[in-house]
């Protein structure tokens, strides 16, 4: 984005800014207020990403985007071959923050109760007792979750959309924050449970993870066959921390034209020959359901709350617009035989509609 877009940017939010932050205050005043709180937040959020990459060598992709969903209170899916530092990236995120860490390794013999919990009897009181599942953590690892069955995976993104589970007749609320990292292995389709379209839509990302380079391979060796093993996480902040970025990030101003510019990108997945994309009316299948239009302005808002800015810009957008978007529309047969991917899909949308 030019110098002068962004000029022009700066000065239409801090005229409408009153409307977002407070009335009472000088638009101009509240974002500099507002960018105040974002930088000393930003600089908390940048401790704790370091933290992380004291213990896991590379993978910066993977650790930005887990933070992005942890601060717009989303969940991710991550897909990988095994040794990745998948779950070691959700572990030392939740020693950083000093929350509740639980892995539940999802297995074709799996059952629902063996997540969400269920009712024990007791003889000696003569009566139900609740006993809750791993589900109930701030930090959930579903582990290979496309080894389970449908009613297992059901139960589990029926909780990460409700933020509750229902017991017998009790309803319980699940703890805040509330995050689930699954992970899905690309190499292996024997006994496995394909996610079906609408329950993958409840993942506000999903990333795909690559090999590390020579380089950072030969680190992680360095680190992980030293005598005194991997560093140990600090803690960093408090989950009381993280809700107080959430709070913010939600305040980052998201402009009309910005906005427009969401829902051109998603409408390009459902009627692309409206934008000049005809040539991809045979590769896709069904668009982008709204919950990529919704997903969208909130991950380029924690996007640039992490670049410390208080404004949303087309960049942030388009930055993760691939992460958001590519689970969410599906491809021919055509597309399949010709070898594009919903990330190449996205990559043609982003660079063909107009940015503001």
């Amino acid at each position: 984005m030019s110098g002068e877009t962004l000029t022009t940017l700066y000065v239409q939010l801090t005229i409408t800014m009153s409307d977002t932050i407070n009335s009472n205050l000088n638009p101009a005043e509240a974002l500099r207020m507002l960018s105040e709180k974002i930088k000393q937040e930003n600089f908390l959020i940048s401790r704790l990403k370091q933290e992380i990459s004291n213990v896991i060598v590379g993978q910066n992709y993977m650790i930005d985007r887990l933070l992005i969903a942890l601060l717009a209170d989303g969940h991710i899916l991550l897909e990988g071959v095994p040794g990745l530092a998948k779950t070691l990236a959700i572990k030392s995120l939740s020693e950083a923050i000093s929350v509740d860490f639980s892995r539940i390794q999802f297995t074709p013999d799996l059952l629902p109760a063996d997540v969400t919990g269920t009712l024990m009897y007791s003889q000696k009181t003569e009566s139900f007792t609740v006993r809750k599942g791993p589900v109930f953590s701030n930090f959930v690892l579903a582990d290979e979750i496309n080894r389970a069955p449908a009613k297992v995976q059901s139960a589990l993104l029926e909780a990460m959309q409700e933020r509750q589970i229902t017991i017998g007749d009790e309803t319980y609320q699940l703890p805040s924050p509330f995050l689930v990292m699954a992970t899905m292995n690309p190499i292996e389709q024997e006994g496995t449970y394909p996610l079906p379209e609408a329950q993958v839509d409840r993942f506000m990302l999903k990333v795909f993870l690559d090999y590390p380079t020579k380089e950072e391979e030969r680190l992680i060796i360095r680190s992980n066959v030293r005598s005194e093993g991997l560093s140990k996480i600090n803690k960093i902040l408090s989950p009381e921390d993280i809700i107080r970025s959430r709070e913010l990030v939600r305040q980052v101003y998201l402009d009309e034209k910005i906005e427009q510019y969401i829902v051109d990108i998603v409408y390009a997945t459902r009627t692309p020959t409206n934008y000049g994309l005809g040539f991809l009316e045979p590769m896709i299948s069904f668009g982008c359901s709204p919950r990529a239009s919704i997903n969208l302005a909130l991950a380029a808002k924690a996007y640039a709350f992490l670049q410390g800015r208080a404004f949303v810009i087309p960049e942030d957008v388009r930055a993760i617009a691939p992460d958001v978007m590519r689970h969410r529309m599906g491809l021919t047969y055509e597309a399949e035989a010709e070898k594009i991917s919903a990330t190449d899909v996205v990559a043609k949308i982003v660079g063909k509609v107009e940015v503001p």
